[in-house]
């Protein structure tokens, strides 16, 4: 199995920003954790804080992988762009979220990528990757 983690805008400064909502573990040492963890999954990562270098990593993920982690952070509520773009390609793309973002400011209730994703996880910190990878298998 081969799934791909794709991460949005300021994802990559997991670690050191508001470690009460995100917590204080960096992105590249937890994915170092999960490569551990699930040794029979090929995982590749790619993070953009730019909405089209994430739209042409969809497009591009299309017949490459089984599946997406997507993770688009704040463009989940703003981006129809990506939104669409998870509509237009046959991978699956499981949402994730480190924070529960149904309990959080009102604009971060909406998301353009639910509508056309296979799941989505919340609000279990870094472990919603996990999470989302067992969906997977």
């Amino acid at each position: 199995m081969k799934l791909l983690i794709i991460n949005g805008p300021n994802l990559n400064l997991l670690g050191k920003r508001e470690p009460g909502t995100y917590g204080n573990q960096d992105f590249q040492s937890y994915y170092e954790e999960l490569q551990e963890k699930f040794p029979a999954v090929e995982l590749d990562h790619y993070q953009s804080n730019i909405e089209g270098e994430i739209i042409d990593k969809l497009q591009q993920a299309e017949g490459n992988y089984e599946g997406i982690i997507l993770n688009a952070a704040a463009y989940t509520h703003t981006s129809v762009g990506i939104g669409d773009a998870v509509k237009a390609i046959a991978t699956p793309v499981i949402e994730v979220h480190i924070s529960n973002t149904a309990a959080r400011e009102e604009f971060r209730h909406r998301s353009y990528i639910a509508p056309n994703a296979r799941g989505v996880i919340l609000g279990f910190g870094l472990q919603s990757y996990e999470l989302a990878i067992q969906s997977f298998l």
